[in-house]
This record gives C-alpha cells, sequence and structure tokens, in this order.
C-alpha cells in the first residue's frame, strides 16, 4: 500500500505543483493548424510528467490538432503515466477502461500510454489485456507522427525505444492549463542513480542534460510573455553537467544575454573563449536567475550526494532564486539508506543540511520519507523520526513502501514489513510531520514576505492566494490595483495549520 500527498496537503502545506493535477485534462485555445482531429492528454506522477505532457501536446499540435477537455469528443486519447507508486499506476488501468468503453461507442478513436508506464507494461497494455492502440516511451516522443499513421492504417504501434541523448531540447512546450506566472523548464532526462526502490532508471533511461543556451533561451520567452517564475526540472538538478568543445559561438548564439541590458552575460574564465564549456547546475541556476530580477527560479529535485556548497552560495548570491530546497531524505537511518542504495549515510545528509543552513540563513527544507522499507526495525523508524526532528522539515511526500516490478529491491529483498505496521508507523511519521510544519510556521509571524501572487483563495473572492520564497501557501485579503502575476509583500499575522495569513504591507 502507498500513500498518495494529495491526501495530505491540507494538513501538512504540502506543495500541490504535481500531484493534486493527477488525471487534469489539459487544454490549449485554438490552433491555428486545425485539421479536425482533437487530442485529449491527462497526466499522472511527478512534475516531469506534466512537463512532458506539454512536449507531447507541441508536437501534436504541429501536426494539425487540438486539445480538448472532454475525451468522448476527442480523436486522440493519450495518458502520460508514472510507475513510481502503485496506486498511480492503479489509477491509470481504471481509466483506461473508461476510455476503452467510449471506444466502443466511436471505433475510429486511438488510445495512447505515455511515459514511464508504457516500457514496463508494454505487452500487456497491447497485446494481452488490448487497452490500447500506441504505447509510447519517453524518449519516442518525436516519433508520434509516424505512430499516429501506423494506427490510422489499422494497425498498433509501439515506440519505447530509451535514449542517451534525447533532451527534446529544441521542442517548445505549449503551456498548457497554466496560470501564465508559473512554469516548468526540464532541464535534464533520466537517472543515473540506481535507488532500489525506483524504476525511473529503467523508464526513462540514463542521464543527460539539456544545452544551457535552449534553456536559457525557454526561460527567457517565458518570462518575455509575462511568466514570472519557473521551476527547474530533473531527477536530480544537482547532477546536472553540460560540456562542449569546442564552445558554440556565444555572441553568435544570442541567447546567453543579460535581461536589463543588451550585454552577454558574463562567463566564467574560458568559457566562450575557445576552450571547453563547461556549465555546472550552480552555473546554469545563476545564468537563469540573471535573465530578469523579477524572474523567480526554484527548482527539483536535489540528491543529497551530489548538492554542493556552489550551489548554496549560488542561491545566496541572488535573491530571485528561492530559499527553498528539496532533499529527499528517504530513511533516517545508515543501514536502510545502504540497502535502498542511496549512496550516502546519515551523517553525510546532515552535514548537507548543516551546510544549508549555514550558508543560507533561512532556508525551507522540505523530503520525500519511505517508511517500511524492507527490513526496517522499530529502532531505524525511530532514527527518522529523530532526524525529522532534527532537520524540522518544512513540509514532506511520505509513502508507505509499494514494491515495484523490475527493480532491485524487487529482486533481492522480501517486502516483509506488515501493513498494520506500515500504517502505524506512517500515521508517527505523519504526526510528527504535522508538529514540525507548524513550528515552522509559527516562526513566520511577524516577517514580511515577497509573496508572488497565484489566484484568488479557494475559500473567498475577497482573498488572494500566492507563494512565497519558502514555497509556503500564503493568503491575504484583495487590495485593488493588485492581480494575480503581481508581487507583493504580506505581513505575516497567523498561520493555519497548512497556510500562513497576513495583508500587503507597503
Amino acid at each position: 500500500m502507498l500513500e498518495s500527498p494529495s491526501d495530505l496537503n491540507d494538513t501538512l502545506n504540502l506543495p500541490v505543483h504535481d500531484e493534486s493535477r493527477h488525471g487534469e485534462a489539459l487544454v490549449i485555445k485554438h490552433n491555428t493548424k486545425y485539421t479536425g482531429r482533437k487530442l485529449y492528454i491527462e497526466s499522472y506522477g511527478c512534475a516531469m510528467n506534466f512537463a512532458d505532457s506539454e512536449i507531447v501536446a507541441s508536437i501534436m499540435l504541429g501536426m494539425g490538432f487540438e486539445t480538448t477537455s472532454q475525451y468522448k469528443e476527442a480523436d486522440v486519447i493519450f495518458i502520460n503515466t508514472c510507475s513510481i507508486r502503485d496506486n498511480a499506476e492503479q489509477r491509470v488501468r481504471n481509466r483506461l477502461r473508461e476510455f476503452g468503453a467510449a471506444k466502443l461507442k466511436s471505433p475510429g478513436m486511438t488510445i495512447g500510454v505515455l511515459g514511464c508506464m508504457a516500457e514496463r507494461l508494454k505487452s500487456k497494455f497491447l497485446e494481452e489485456e488490448k487497452l490500447v492502440d500506441i504505447v509510447i516511451g519517453p524518449d519516442s516522443y518525436r516519433d508520434l507522427p509516424n505512430l499516429i499513421h501506423q494506427v490510422d492504417e489499422g494497425g498498433r504501434a509501439v515506440n519505447v525505444l530509451l535514449s542517451r541523448e534525447e533532451t527534446y531540447a529544441d521542442v517548445s512546450p505549449v503551456r498548457l492549463n497554466s496560470n501564465g506566472i508559473s512554469a516548468f523548464v526540464s532541464i535534464m532526462r533520466g537517472c543515473d542513480n540506481m535507488c532500489s526502490f525506483c524504476v525511473v532508471p529503467f523508464t526513462r533511461g540514463r542521464e543527460r542534460s539539456r544545452d544551457p543556451y535552449s534553456i536559457i533561451k525557454e526561460a527567457r520567452e517565458l518570462f518575455d510573455n509575462g511568466y514570472k517564475e519557473v521551476t527547474l526540472l530533473g531527477q536530480n538538478v544537482d547532477s546536472y553537467k553540460w560540456t562542449a568543445s569546442p564552445p558554440a559561438p556565444l555572441r553568435e548564439r544570442g541567447e546567453l544575454q543579460d535581461g536589463n541590458a543588451g550585454d552577454h552575460v558574463s562567463l566564467s574564465s574560458g568559457e566562450g573563449q575557445g576552450e571547453a564549456l563547461n556549465i555546472n547546475f550552480a552555473r546554469l541556476l545563476e545564468l537563469v536567475a540573471q535573465i530578469d530580477p523579477q524572474l523567480r527560479v526554484r527548482f527539483s529535485t536535489s540528491h543529497p550526494k551530489d548538492i554542493t556548497d556552489e550551489v548554496l552560495h549560488t542561491i545566496v548570491k541572488y535573491d530571485n532564486i528561492c530559499n527553498h530546497i528539496h532533499l529527499p531524505v528517504q530513511s533516517g537511518n545508515s543501514r536502510v539508506l545502504d540497502l535502498m542504495n542511496r549512496t550516502y549515510t546519515r551523517e553525510w545528509y546532515l552535514e548537507r543540511v548543516n551546510a544549508i543552513k549555514m550558508i543560507i540563513a533561512d532556508c525551507a527544507i522540505s523530503t520525500d520519507i519511505i517508511i517500511g522499507f524492507c527490513t526496517e526495525t522499530e529502532e531505524e523508524h525511530q532514527d527518522t523520526l529523530s532526524i525529522m526532528d532534527y532537520v524540522q522539515y518544512d513540509f514532506a511526500y511520505m509513502y508507505t513502501y509499494s514494491e515495484r516490478p523490475g527493480t532491485m529491491a524487487a529482486k533481492r529483498f522480501e517486502d516483509d514489513i506488515p501493513e498494520d505496521v506500515k500504517r502505524r508507523r506512517f500515521n508517527a511519521v505523519m504526526a510528527k510531520q504535522q508538529e514540525c510544519s507548524h513550528k515552522r510556521l509559527l516562526q513566520h509571524i511577524g516577517k514580511t514576505h515577497r509573496v508572488l501572487i497565484d489566484k484568488l483563495s479557494k475559500k473567498s473572492d475577497l482573498d488572494f492566494s500566492g507563494k512565497s520564497e519558502y514555497n509556503i501557501t500564503v493568503i491575504f485579503p484583495v487590495i485593488e490595483n493588485y492581480k494575480p502575476g503581481d508581487y507583493v509583500n504580506v505581513l505575516i499575522e497567523r498561520c493555519t495549520p497548512a497556510t500562513l495569513i497576513g495583508r500587503i504591507v507597503w
């Protein structure tokens, strides 16, 4: 069994940029190339899947498709899938059966599965269960025109080949269901970390970084189109690395320019001077921050073994890089971490936390925690609770362990923790996080935060809702002349278990 974080958002102040959007139909306005065929696309899983759906939509719109919010009127239905957690997988299966019922009434309809489940379950979906017509892996989206054509000709189509090069750097994502304020920018694909519980290296392939020119260009275009916040996405952003020797002439490319003037960004020694051009994550983060001080920059996810002091100092250097780091711990016990193949110990993790707290005066830290991993003892469970006490996470994604087929853990270890024990430990971790979240929220009372207004509050049109740089939701009364997309200074006056409440101050 596995818990979804979306069920806990209201009590634990969890971020809602990904799993709360499970099953959301992605829609864009009329396509000038429209040929009469409609696309319906749903996404499940992490923020990467939602970003991938925007790439798929871009390719499909280039083929003349137009999106729809009603799957029964679609010519092509795509469901972008996640294999990380069992509950997401079950949702996808149930949804495919609903789509299949619609297809009985519209035989010309095409149903396809994209993403992480595609590679793992291609045979079941296509041949055994006959749930879909197309199966497409995350590195095969460029092949969509060919695959759609195969199905149009009466066949079934599959392409789940993984790539060591594909980053979709030249595909401009279509921003679907966007608020026009915040957007994801994918900086890398795949993962080289072989965590024993995780299927990502098998479903998304080896790690490869997107070239910085296309990243800066995409972020700049977003800002020029009115977006105020970008989140740099990767399975492990801290391992981003891009090298070119000799480098492309920066002045000819024209993408790396200062956002406040026509001058080019000042690159470090040797960059653009005929020597090898090396860009690590700290340097990329700086280049994005330099686009404009009014463009807020976030990133996710960091890996404890890779996050460097250079990254932390870069966060301090630029006010528009948010003081929030998502640093998954998974377990507070070194033996369990070793079984998970996390490649760090409890002591290493705490050293990185101490570095964050020392270098960044006030930084929100969030995390992922897996409860009830194979052979976890009561004492090891207590180690997880104690590390939560020490770090005082602002929020956390918490899951009971669920064995995923094909992973190292599934092959090597028995899932031997009884479900009632997992549930009890989960409840203890959840209670601890509620305590930590509330303590952290109380520390913000009396302080003034710069908040980016997202929208009107769900509960009242008289209140705005926005995010602070710490990724905390802030609620405050509407004042005339302010609107979503504006930055405001908010004095925090009180808090609920999940949000901060205040008022705009000059």
